[in-house]
């Protein structure tokens, strides 16, 4: 009967991920059906990671993430876990082989935001955003490409920058929240509480050079992933575009979003590109 509960942990996960992100679960739908599943069971894993350190704040957190820890592990070499979300996790990971040192790369990162506020320096600002994006798309891309190590090896780069500059994305979207709810300030050499247009606009250049190097690899992923990835990287993209258009003091007061009617025209745009082939 561990394929009853198998079941039931997979649809956990993908409930996780409708509830969470309607933008991302959308963009999921449109990868090929022999790897949508996959793809849940890592979103449920990241996000449930993540609460336990931006949301459980009348719990002791750290408690909480040791224990959440502890039976990462366990499901991680027992190949199951009474918590659906690491059981469907896990068995992703097994089914694909992802490193381990990619799973404790994000783990690092997410412990990081248990006690760290600022992040000063270019070099830890770079290795938060590794641990806590860019291995989560080599995660994917381990999906992707279903073991082949030189295709793997070939879109690496382009990964991690797609996986970079959708969590800058969210940095700067974020910025309120971040800033006044939680206490953090993830670009290095800014102060948020005084950011000007100038200032702004380091951060979109750098998020843009991110975009263009991460497109090269999004044309070359396997067809099952190609369309999912492509329409995720233009919902981003879309969202960029509208941060870049909001004055900065806006952007301190607001949280920036794509409306229900641009996704669904974006949507449709993505669609008509992925089958004229122009993508």
């Amino acid at each position: 009967m561990k394929a009853l509960f198998d079941e039931v942990s997979n649809e956990c996960s993908i409930k996780v991920t409708k509830k969470y992100s309607t933008s991302f679960s959308s963009a999921v739908k449109m990868l090929a059906p022999s790897i949508r599943q996959e793809i849940y069971n890592i979103y449920g894993f990241v996000r449930f990671a993540d609460e336990i350190v931006d949301s459980f704040h009348d719990y002791n957190k750290e408690l909480l993430f040791d224990k959440f820890q502890n039976d990462l592990d366990f499901a991680l070499k027992q190949k199951i876990s009474l918590n659906p979300i690491l059981n469907s996790f896990q068995d992703t990971v097994n089914k694909y082989n992802i490193p381990y040192e990619l799973i404790e790369a994000f783990m690092k990162s997410m412990k990081m935001d248990l006690h760290k506020s600022d992040y000063n320096t270019t070099e830890e600002y770079n290795e938060y955003i590794y641990g806590s994006a860019d291995v989560v798309g080599l995660m994917c891309l381990q999906v992707f490409v279903k073991g082949d190590v030189d295709k793997y090896n070939e879109l690496k780069d382009s990964a991690m920058r797609l996986g970079s500059a959708f969590q800058k994305v969210n940095f700067l979207r974020d910025l309120k929240a971040d800033f006044e709810q939680l206490n953090r300030t993830y670009f290095p050499n800014t102060d948020l509480s005084q950011l000007d247009e100038k200032s702004k606009q380091e951060i979109i250049q750098d998020i843009e050079s991110d975009f263009e190097a991460a497109y090269i690899g999004i044309k070359n992923l396997p067809i099952e992933a190609r369309f999912g990835v492509y329409t995720a990287y233009r919902y981003y993209k879309k969202l960029l575009v509208k941060l870049k258009n909001t004055p900065s003091k806006e952007i301190k007061n607001t949280r920036i979003r794509v409306s229900d009617y641009q996704k669904a025209s974006l949507f449709a745009q993505c669609y008509l590109n992925f089958k004229l082939n122009i993508i």
